[in-house]
């Protein structure tokens, strides 16, 4: 009989007993005072045939709202993005979601190719000399990266634009603290960093400054003019990044960063409930002894064919663990897999398209809620995400789309007092017209 679980027979359990040799369960607790067991029966349902179980569960499963059912426009970090449907296909051969680390590379080839493929295309999208096998998500990746930075310069104080976004800025701080790295905030003006503020903070002191591109509201940092103001003062540039925006988007590689990092959810990774996802982590040739985590490299066998081996491991579970950088020890090498399927079906014209796409649908919206009276705060370049300033309270806009069947955009009052009431609107490929049409129309219904 084929079952979902392995069942537990009780000629299983007579056999594990005897096994360990005793002859009741009870047996096993027999060292704990009989004053302290638990006599009574537990407050939980009886159990169910498997059948009923699964009606049971799929009822429960039915009220959730999800992606399929609404429309989303949702955003703020995870994206609702076209997968290719050869991405499930080929992460579910057992060869790979049972794979974990691949230390023994005589059996691990396939594994290894996959994600030395991965770091060839985040090189080639981030305009980066190197790249890691990946992260675990975008917010580790970028503060790995800020303690890199104050390893590399010797010093003790990163600036974060403000712009960044807010759980990043969290996870660096948490990081900062334990190596006794000050965190200094630059705030934002008109959506982006503010350039005057940065260039007042800015001294021989700052190990690295942090900017994100797209930042958290969606606006096109001025990355060039940045990096001019960081290497001044020889600190690290740093930026966090959403790779697809780089299908479009000039690479950070291109404009003078030192570091760049971001999560590489929107390429076949699901938005789940905000994880797992896979984070990466890119820089150049002089740093690439420094990177956390693994590198797979390319070499040949004895025989002079190519094969893949780990690399450069830098860890501190290694043989060189005093001059480790990180205490990194694993990757995400599943859905840096599914990564690296996406952007292969896609291909460079796909991942540009799907890009453009983001960018000329997220104008479009912009468009249809100022044509119904909505103020677009921070307008200006951008990505697929934009704020919009709401006409009631977030809760009651926002209730109202759900009865709508729309899934609204994120509150950023809750990370941003001083835009209570204020959403931000993300428009990927997938949006339709018509969805978009009627977010205009309800959020213009509440203006009126």
């Amino acid at each position: 009989m084929k079952h979902r679980y392995l069942p537990m027979t009780d000629q299983d359990k007579q056999e594990m007993l005897d096994a360990i040799g005793v002859a009741t369960v009870d047996e096993l607790f027999q060292d704990i005072p009989e004053s302290v067991r638990y006599k009574g029966e537990y407050n939980i349902k009886p159990a169910k045939s498997e059948s009923s179980l699964l009606k049971e569960m799929t009822k429960l499963a039915a009220k959730n709202a999800d992606v399929k059912s609404h429309a989303s426009f949702l955003g703020a970090g995870v994206y609702d993005h076209y997968a290719p449907v050869i991405v499930d296909h080929v992460i579910s051969r057992s060869e790979f979601y049972t794979a974990y680390t691949p230390y023994q590379p005589e059996i691990s080839q396939g594994e290894l190719q996959a994600i030395f493929e991965f770091q060839t295309m985040i090189c080639e999208l981030t305009g980066m000399d190197v790249a890691n096998s990946s992260m675990y998500d975008g917010g580790t990746a970028l503060a790995e990266a800020a303690m890199l930075s104050a390893g590399q310069t010797r010093r003790k104080k990163i600036l974060v634009s403000a712009a960044v976004h807010p759980e990043s800025r969290d996870v660096i701080k948490a990081y900062a603290k334990g190596q006794y790295v000050e965190v200094i905030e630059i705030p934002y003006k008109d959506g982006i960093t503010d350039i005057e503020a940065l260039k007042e903070s800015i001294s021989d002191q700052i190990a690295g400054v942090i900017v994100q591109y797209p930042n958290f509201f969606g606006r096109i940092e001025p990355l060039k003019e940045i990096e001019e103001i960081v290497h001044t003062q020889k600190a690290m540039f740093i930026v966090s990044s959403n790779p697809l925006a780089l299908g479009a988007l000039t690479p950070p590689g291109k404009l003078g960063a030192d570091i760049v990092a971001g999560d590489a959810q929107p390429f076949g990774i699901p938005a789940a409930f905000g994880g797992p996802h896979c984070g990466y982590f890119a820089v150049t040739n002089k740093l690439v002894r420094k990177v956390p985590g693994r590198l797979v490299g390319q070499t040949v066998d004895e025989n002079g064919q190519r094969g893949f081996v780990l690399t450069l491991q830098a860890r501190e579970q290694h043989i060189r663990r005093d001059k480790a950088t990180s205490n990194i020890c694993s990757n995400q090498a599943l859905n840096a897999l599914a990564a690296s399927v996406a952007m292969t079906a896609l291909g460079k014209t796909g991942v540009r398209e799907m890009a453009v796409q983001n960018i000329q649908k997220a104008h479009y919206a912009k468009k249809a809620l100022k044509a119904k009276g909505l103020d677009v705060i921070f307008d200006g370049p951008s990505f697929n995400e934009f704020v919009v300033k709401l006409p009631a309270s977030y809760t009651q806009v926002n209730d109202r789309l759900f009865k709508s069947g729309i899934i609204g955009g994120f509150h950023l009052g809750t990370v941003y007092p001083e835009l209570k009431d204020h959403m931000l609107v993300a428009v990927t490929e997938l949006r339709t017209k018509d969805e978009i049409d009627a977010l205009a129309e309800e959020l213009g219904d509440g203006h009126e």
